[in-house]
């Protein structure tokens, strides 16, 4: 397949079945020869003379657009990506992660369960999985096509270099996990009990991959309950715990946006009406529910992970008190109970904001020290940088369609956000292998 990775025109032939389009408008290439006096770039006559391994090194310190742009130099450097020795070197140097944001245009809950009836989604150009890459360092888009991911899966979450699709089907629910960058897919074995439209958290290191399923229990065909969780856990030690049934869920919990948070050992998920958040500890085998900060005055709030810590995004609006509305950002310590205000948006840049999102709602995705705020109903997304204090509106997807970006019309998508971190090769989805078959759809 003719596959534009990384590039501004040109197109190679790759040998896995993704596109990978860049959203740069240039109609040239730039090009890399440049006098050696004028400083900018080394002399070629230098670099020539390096040492293979020592070059493979350098090679594997740069970002993913960097590294698939290497690949068109030569055939040696194409077949890296293959290459035990190289992609060794790579793993070491792996905590040097370049973080991203992975988008997808996403049917909301509610249209899914109206079309259940329907038999899914078997229309048109709905079973064809797109994903947009947002780059915060460089301010930039990309495309990625998920064609080899099957129709009926939704995505769900990303950690490690790994994105997981759930089946959207009621009943036992099928979890894939798959690396963009090589196209690779490997399947979970199908949980324990069915449910509807559980909470997923994923948490995938080069040695260990945990996931943990929450709620929307089905106890008849018509009716869903938050009953019970179940965790999934296979690590390069040879341990395996395969959809084990763990402590009850609290009483009256409300878990609707089916996003978990993984940070430090616990999963994290949002809990509404009122507004809390509910954390399963791993270890502890148990749920505990954490009051949220102002939980009487909070819209929309997001639960994101950010260098280490759980972070709580929301607007706050007290109307009746002498309190202006702002959007703000607590930090969860250590006790695992106390929240601490770390930020709050500039007035002026509020007022801006609350126009443009016009009450719609928004949703808050997190990586880092980059926080990615998308309005609902809009094409418009919002980049805070928390090292630097600032923030930037973003230049639209131009993949989205416009305007439909935020909402996608009548068929009730929303633009859905989720941390990613681009990984040339995770090794630990190996240890699948010898539990599953291969997934419907795949020769």
């Amino acid at each position: 397949m003719d596959t534009n990775v990384f590039i501004n025109n040109p197109s190679l032939t790759l040998p896995f079945s993704y596109t990978f389009t860049s959203s740069s408008n240039s109609s040239t290439t730039t090009s890399t020869t440049t006098d050696s006096s004028s400083g900018q770039w080394m002399d070629g006559r230098i670099w020539s003379k390096l040492p293979p391994p020592l070059l493979d090194r350098i090679i594997a310190f740069l970002p993913p657009p960097a590294f698939f742009r290497t690949r068109c130099v030569c055939k040696r450097f194409y077949s890296l990506l293959f290459s035990n020795a190289f992609l060794e070197i790579y793993l070491q140097l792996l905590r040097l992660r370049h973080n991203c944001f992975l988008f997808f245009k996403h049917k909301t809950l509610k249209s899914y369960v109206y079309k259940r009836g329907g038999g899914g989604r078997n229309d048109d150009d709905s079973n064809k999985a797109e994903g947009f890459l947002f780059d915060p360092h460089e301010i930039r888009w990309y495309r990625l096509s998920f064609a080899y991911i099957p129709s009926g899966f939704y995505p769900s979450g990303s950690s490690g270099g790994l994105v997981s699709w759930v089946s959207e089907g009621a009943g036992l629910k099928t979890i894939l996990l798959c690396n963009p960058l090589v196209g690779s897919v490997s399947q979970l074995p199908p949980i324990s009990r069915p449910r509807l439209f559980p909470s997923i958290g994923l948490s995938v290191t080069p040695t260990s991959i945990d996931v943990t399923v929450a709620g929307d229990d089905l106890i008849s065909p018509y009716a869903v309950k938050n009953l019970s969780s179940e965790s999934f856990h296979v690590d390069a030690g040879g341990f395996f715990s395969l959809w084990e049934m763990t402590s009850s869920l609290p009483r009256l919990c409300s878990l609707e946006s089916g996003k978990m948070v993984y940070v430090q050992g616990k999963f994290y998920c949002m809990n509404y009406s009122p507004f809390s958040v509910l954390c399963y500890e791993v270890t502890g085998n148990r749920w505990i529910k954490i009051q949220a900060p102002m939980r009487r005055f909070l819209r929309s709030p997001s639960l994101l992970e950010s260098q280490g810590k759980l972070i709580l995004v929301a607007a706050v609006e007290k109307s009746k008190l002498n309190v202006p509305k702002s959007l703000r950002l607590w930090s969860l310590q250590q006790d695992n109970a106390t929240w601490v205000e770390i930020e709050r948006m500039p007035q002026p840049l509020y007022t801006q904001f609350a126009a443009e999102e016009g009450g719609k709602g928004f949703e808050c995705v997190g990586n880092q020290e980059f926080v990615m705020i998308v309005l609902k109903g809009t094409s418009l997304q919002l980049l805070f940088d928390m090292v630097r204090k600032s923030w930037l509106w973003v230049p639209p997807c131009p993949y989205t369609g416009g305007g439909s970006s935020g909402s996608g019309g009548s068929d009730g998508e929303v633009l859905q956000g989720l941390a990613y971190d681009p990984v040339l090769t995770t090794p630990v989805v190996s240890l699948l292998d010898q539990l599953t078959l291969p997934y419907p759809g795949v020769c």
